[in-house]
């Protein structure tokens, strides 16, 4: 079967559309690249890095694999040029709306999945969107009252319990409730998604040496651990909470199918020094499937040849295998 992949290019300035041009020249087998995005800039950036680029209109009732240097395409437009590297809030708009088209299209099953280029927050906030990054926006969009991020590498998978929020917000935002949802959604998705019939769930500690007791902090003999047994009961592998500077060690990573991190910098570093440039975002808990780059726009590459197409790779092969297990879990 061909899968059919949305592709959001992200930031019109950045790397996105040079990623979208590299990877039609090596598309995945049996995958469909449906690039949703204005197309001058496409083909402005594909002149920029001197490579051939062939946009075919979306077709929903013909599906093929992409061939060498085409893509299928549906347009998507800027409001304002776009010039390689140089941000324009006035285009702020047009990246929320490819990401609203990708979306809509995998919810009614004309695309399997979506893959999104990097976004730049600020541009965003700066032309007057309140924006905090994918996953809310598409949790918000997909009328979802919670979603999990999740980065994943070749090993290595960690999910977020908080995300962007001030560290000093952290511990307020960590309770019973959420704790149950995040960990429902990722050990469901886990399952349903990835093909792990019981996935074993690694859970850190909030606080340095996991609160030592309570000496160090009281989030995890009051909220944490009280969660983690309720649902061990209910047939969960979950071990913890562990302590994050020796959680991310072989003695527990090699027999685990997953991290469970209280926040951001937490579990993302440890992933990022492991996988940067080959690892995926994820988003857990939609009714689609969705996966992104580990970095960032890097407006200093856009239209030089320098991009690094890894990450993008990555995101789309994980998209092909999510998709394969939920197609068979759902059969």
């Amino acid at each position: 079967m061909t899968n059919r992949i949305a592709i959001t290019p992200g930031e019109p300035a950045g790397i996105g559309p040079d990623l979208a041009v590299l990877t039609a020249q090596h598309p995945p087998p049996n995958t469909e690249l449906v690039i949703i995005g204005d197309r001058l800039v496409l083909e402005q950036r594909a002149k920029l890095l001197n490579l051939p680029l062939s946009l075919n209109q979306f077709c929903s009732s013909n599906s093929k694999p992409s061939s060498t240097g085409e893509l299928s395409f549906i347009q998507v437009d800027t409001q304002e040029q776009v010039i390689a590297g140089k941000l324009n809030a006035a285009n702020a708009d047009y990246v929320l709306e490819t990401l609203r088209f990708a979306a809509n299209k995998v919810m009614v099953g004309e695309l399997d999945a979506m893959v999104t280029g990097p976004v730049h927050k600020g541009n965003i906030n700066d032309a007057g969107i309140a924006f905090t990054g994918h996953t809310e926006f598409l949790a918000k969009h997909c009328n979802q009252d919670l979603t999990v991020m999740m980065l994943a590498t070749e090993g290595l998978r960690v999910a977020l319990a908080t995300t962007h929020l001030p560290l000093t917000e952290v511990p307020g935002a960590i309770n019973k409730e959420l704790l149950r949802n995040i960990i429902t959604i990722l050990h469901e998705d886990l399952i349903k998604k990835f093909g792990i019939e019981n996935p074993t769930i690694l859970v850190c500690g909030l606080n340095p040496h996991a609160g030592e007791g309570g000496h160090i902090g009281r989030e995890e003999v009051e909220i944490i651990e009280p969660v983690m047994q309720e649902m061990q009961v209910a047939g969960m592998d979950l071990i913890g909470p562990l302590p994050a500077d020796t959680l991310f060690t072989a003695k527990y990573l090699d027999h685990a199918d997953a991290v469970l991190s209280m926040y951001h910098d937490q579990g993302l570093p440890v992933l990022k020094f492991k996988g940067f440039g080959d690892a995926s975002n994820i988003t857990l808990g939609l009714p689609i499937i969705r996966t992104s780059v580990d970095h960032g726009t890097a407006l200093n590459l856009a239209g030089t040849g320098e991009a690094n197409t890894g990450s993008f790779y990555n995101a789309i092969a994980t998209a092909n295998d999510m998709v394969s297990h939920w197609s068979a879990y759902e059969a």
